[in-house]
């Protein structure tokens, strides 16, 4: 079952999601927070697995929030699936740089909003195809302002020959089982592959490895569309 928190300051937005979400047998909706420090404070006492995070809220908005509870230790495993009106917003790559999964559109198709919860809930990247995804390529890409000096880069120097391919192919939007097809390998080596390379960057999930693989440039947006 699939504990999902709802943060957003427009009632009739979460009783919508929460009765969609009853909908779902292998989900439930754990808490509902108005702010974005509601959010946080609920994320610290409710036992859940995502929040379905509002971009724009009052007294803390969805970046600062992601980032509280993609900071705190305790937290580890919670995941944060951002909502958004727009989804060409330059706020969504601060989102995703602040520790969001991905995101979606609030006027996304239903059936659609609860695959995005299990993308995420199931620890995989989920960023928009087409345009909004190139637009997300080339805002990472860019220099980040935490600086070239960040451990992300000194850390990509220890990751061997196999692990750059593989968190190359991750950056592309691959599965483990498309990337154990495009090297030769297993699903099961693949997936290996993938959690040693987050133990080797710190990061928390496959979103944070896309982020790593454009802000070292080891992946760029003109290499990925050839």
């Amino acid at each position: 079952m699939i504990r999902v928190l709802l943060a957003d300051d427009q009632h009739l937005v979460r009783g919508a999601f929460a009765m969609l979400i009853g909908t779902a047998p292998d989900m439930e909706v754990a808490g509902q927070a108005a702010t974005g420090r509601q959010a946080v404070d609920l994320a610290r006492i409710t036992p859940a697995d995502l929040v379905v995070m509002d971009i724009r809220m009052p007294d803390l908005n969805g970046i600062e929030a992601t980032r509280a509870i993609t900071s705190d230790a305790a937290l580890s495993h919670l995941k944060v699936l951002i909502l958004t009106t727009y989804d060409t917003d330059d706020n969504l790559v601060e989102a995703l740089r602040a520790g969001a999964s991905g995101f979606v559109v609030k006027d996304t198709h239903p059936a659609e909003l609860l695959a995005a919860i299990r993308t995420v809930a199931a620890g995989d990247a989920l960023l928009s195809p087409g345009p909004t995804r190139t637009l997300i390529a080339r805002a990472l890409s860019q220099p980040s302002p935490r600086g070239s000096d960040h451990p992300s880069h000194r850390a990509l120097a220890v990751l061997s020959d196999r692990e750059k391919e593989v968190l190359t192919l991750v950056a592309q939007g691959l599965t483990n089982h498309e990337i154990g097809a495009a090297l030769d390998l297993s699903p099961l080596t693949a997936k290996k592959h993938v959690s040693r390379i987050m133990g080797k960057l710190h990061c928390r999930d496959r979103a944070q490895l896309v982020i790593t693989a454009y802000e070292t440039h080891l992946v760029t947006p003109h290499r990925q569309d050839e």
